[in-house]
């Protein structure tokens, strides 16, 4: 990461501006956009509201896809993250107490052709699971070794003013950091309640969803075996992701209601309701941490840009949580705006203009529309009781299983390898 020095040098070449890009919210995603920057010669301005320390400390796990593990082989960080991630090498697809199971193997996607960089004694992933803040940390590392990108934190953008030739940013912030900078692009990476696209005036679409996630930490007895879960239930999908040091992180969907009334039993009810849910293949249960609960909904902006505003990740979209598509559609993202910015600045355009983000979102907005549809279209379908729907849901993971063409299409959707591939994930 740049000093102070080093990016006051950098900037002699920027005239009139304090950096060519401030990226707004330094988590995984806008930390990953810094990551993705590293060569374009600009130079970057990472401001998050959260001390390091404070950041790195949650306690989320997500769902990584192939498409996201090949943005960061290119981008340089994986053999960094890559190590402590747990990979998946199956995943079971059920519907309720139905026996009929769809099981997914890396042989279904012809893994070995897709994945070039896997190491030759690993065994190959249809994806991983990777804790927040091992992930977090990693990139943050990773940027220490960036000298084109300073951090400012903890600091707070309190004002953003858009003008024909820059932005203008009044901070809060310690004494130490600048109360105002100018920069030629601000990209909204600062989540789901995105402050920068409110106060920006682009306004969303969507709807809060009859369900709450329930998120908790099991040890089981018996072996995890890097096996994924997804089983539909008529109150909502339930998802068993596998963790380091034979842990599981439970990803639980339910009605609002039975959410709370679950998340207020203690931990002996809460385990005997679980193992109604989660079987008895793996023995006995016991819970890690704190559970966790909180609303589903649907969001999309209604545009991801205006000139100098580009908006990624969580602040763009959110999903229903089936599938773990989520982060990695903001990992999609940051590849897309990066290469796009990237090429517009080696052929002199100008990075904040729309003639330039036009094309980040006519790459990426139908592409997240498709996903945050589908993942709507897969709740409803299986949380429900109507029998003609439950007879041709069931008929459908019969055919899923015996015809092979329809595992290869659903496993690339899964692993997000049918989106466009970014120029970072061809290496």
């Amino acid at each position: 990461m740049a000093t102070t020095l080093q990016l006051q040098q950098q900037k002699s070449t920027v005239q009139g501006y304090d950096y060519d890009l401030a990226i707004v919210g330094g988590g995984i995603v806008g930390a990953t956009l810094a990551c993705a920057l590293k060569d374009s010669g600009l130079t970057v301005v990472l401001i998050e509201a959260q001390p390091h320390s404070e950041a790195v400390a949650k306690g989320q796990a997500y769902n990584l896809s192939l498409m996201s593990s090949r943005i960061y082989q290119g981008i340089g960080v994986w053999s960094e993250i890559e190590p402590k991630l747990t990979p998946y090498q199956q995943i079971r697809l059920s519907d309720a107490d139905c026996p009929q199971v769809v099981q997914f193997f890396p042989k279904d996607l012809g893994l070995h052709s897709l994945q070039p960089h896997f190491p030759r004694k690993t065994a190959p992933a249809l994806g991983y699971v990777a804790e927040h803040g091992i992930l977090l940390q990693a990139l943050q590392d990773f940027l220490q070794d960036c000298p084109n990108v300073e951090w400012l934190c903890p600091a707070k953008v309190i004002r953003t003013a858009y003008e024909t030739d820059g932005v203008h940013l009044d901070l809060a912030s310690s004494s130490d950091i600048p109360a105002a900078i100018r920069v030629r692009l601000v990209v909204a990476a600062d989540g789901a309640r995105s402050q920068i696209r409110e106060k920006a005036g682009i306004g969303t679409h969507g709807w809060q969803y009859w369900q709450s996630c329930i998120v908790a930490t099991i040890s089981p007895e018996k072996p995890h075996s890097n096996i994924a879960y997804e089983r539909f239930w008529p109150s909502g999908p339930f998802a068993i992701l596998p963790l380091p040091s034979n842990r599981c992180r439970i990803v639980w969907t339910a009605p609002h209601a039975e959410a709370q009334t679950l998340a207020a039993l203690d931990d002996t009810q809460f385990l005997q309701e679980l193992r109604r849910r989660y079987g008895d293949q793996m023995g006995q249960l016991s819970l890690i941490g704190d559970r966790f609960v909180f609303p589903v909904k649907l969001m999309h902006a209604n545009r991801y840009i205006l000139p100098g505003l580009a908006l990624v990740g969580d602040a763009a979209h959110c999903c229903h949580p089936v599938g773990g598509q989520g982060l990695n559609l903001g990992i999609q993202d940051v590849a897309a705006l990066a290469e796009v910015i990237m090429i517009a600045q080696q052929q002199g355009e100008d990075i904040a203009s729309l003639r330039v983000l036009k094309r980040y979102q006519r790459w990426r907005r139908l592409e997240n529309l498709a996903t945050l549809s589908f993942t709507d279209f897969l709740d409803r379908l299986f949380s429900n009781h109507w029998l003609p729907l439950v007879v041709g849901r069931r008929l459908g993971l019969r055919l899923m299983q015996a015809l092979q063409p329809l595992k290869f299409y659903a496993l690339k959707f899964m692993t997000g390898l049918s989106s466009r591939l970014p120029k970072v994930a061809q290496n």
